[in-house]
């Protein structure tokens, strides 16, 4: 088949009128995916789409949140930070006070009473809460104040109590006094243990 010079340029015209069509249709609106690697190409989240037309270069710009995805670690030297932990107390647990303490709460609370086993479990709760709350007063810093109250009734028995701890003899102490009535035994113990 051949074809004259005038329907072989009428043909090249056509499809180039076609293609300049497209050409011209793309320059006025088109949608720029995402670069590959970028983190927004993610296929589980809407990517952002950019809009192009003749007049403007980007009329809008859809966002999204990646704050759940994992994010890379820092780059560079670890940030270098100063201990802020004391080896020693400033100040020494005061063993005298906290016995004067222990005297003084005992001596009120259980002069006038006489055993009765519900009224002395509260009464061992009581007391090491106050104690306790009397103990911190005195702001010995970066110490724990343990506080332990027994109350038994006072007959004619024998009776032994010991305690073992795991702590730095050096920081760590305790203070204790014993309280009897005509009717009740009341033992009071504090630890301090220094918290590094």
């Amino acid at each position: 088949m051949r074809f004259t010079q005038g329907s072989q340029g009428a043909g090249q015209s056509r499809e180039q009128e076609r293609d300049t069509g497209k050409m011209s249709m793309r320059k006025k609106s088109s949608v720029v995916p995402p670069k590959i690697g970028d983190r927004r190409s993610n296929h589980l989240a809407p990517t952002n789409v950019v809009r192009q037309s003749a007049n403007s270069r980007i009329s809008s710009v859809s966002t999204v949140s990646f704050m759940d995805e994992p994010h890379e670690p820092m780059r560079g030297p670890p940030v270098r930070l100063e201990p802020t932990f004391q080896l020693k107390p400033n100040k020494k647990f005061p063993v005298v006070q906290v016995k004067n303490i222990l005297k003084d709460v005992l001596e009120s609370y259980l002069s006038e009473e006489k055993y009765e086993p519900e009224l002395c479990r509260q009464m061992t709760k009581t007391i090491s809460e106050v104690v306790k709350a009397r103990v911190k007063d005195l702001q010995v810093k970066r110490y724990k104040v343990i506080v332990l109250i027994h109350i038994g009734q006072l007959k004619d028995q024998g009776m032994r109590m010991g305690s073992r701890c795991l702590w730095d003899p050096e920081n760590d102490t305790f203070s204790s006094y014993e309280y009897k009535n005509n009717s009740l035994f009341a033992i009071g113990s504090v630890y301090g243990v220094y918290y590094e």
